[in-house]
């Protein structure tokens, strides 16, 4: 489990304000799943997705994200795994392949987390961000995830993931516009 605490490049929760942001969403709670609960309803709500927004920063690592208050998916998630790994909970990285336009090929990765749960064990978590038409939510043990596999070609990575894929890390450091990365998702067939 220890890989799934650790603090990165990416996942860096040792960064002052994503201590410090860990801290006040923990305080005066012991549970871990509320303490969960409370970082992945922080991470859904208070981060804006950049295409939703129309904003242009790419951001990458969980300070980058929290310094800006956006992000793709992926982001959304390496800042959500932070806030869980620097509260003791184990966090991973989980991935959907799904239909871009939702109507098959092209195929994108859409990231998101699972947390070790103690009375749950590993359960996925969507904080991409709420708007019509997408509805995540944390109801353990049911999850509640931002898209549904409907086509011929999506589907769920397998595994949970200590680190983000390097595919993603690369997209979201090659780009510095979300409308140019928008046209460069990472894949995984």
């Amino acid at each position: 489990m220890e890989t799934f605490l650790a603090s990165t490049e990416v996942v860096d929760w040792h960064h002052p304000d994503v201590r410090a942001l860990a801290d006040e969403l923990s305080r005066q709670e012991e549970d871990p799943t509320e303490i969960a609960q409370r970082c992945f309803l922080w991470v859904r709500d208070e981060i804006r997705h950049s295409i939703d927004y129309q904003l242009s920063p790419v951001t990458c690592s969980a300070s980058q994200v929290l310094r800006e208050r956006s992000g793709f998916c992926y982001a959304k998630s390496h800042l959500l795994a932070a806030l869980l790994r620097a509260n003791g909970l184990p966090a991973a990285f989980c991935y959907q392949r799904l239909s871009v336009n939702d109507d098959g090929a092209p195929y994108c990765l859409h990231g998101l987390n699972a947390v070790f749960l103690p009375e749950h064990g590993w359960y996925r978590i969507d904080a991409r961000g709420n708007r019509p038409g997408v509805d995540a939510r944390f109801e353990p043990p049911v999850e509640r995830l931002a898209f549904p596999l409907d086509l011929p070609g999506e589907r769920d990575l397998p595994g949970y993931y200590p680190d983000p894929l390097p595919e993603v890390v690369a997209a979201l450091t090659a780009y510095d516009d979300a409308q140019v990365l928008l046209k460069h998702l990472p894949d995984r067939e």
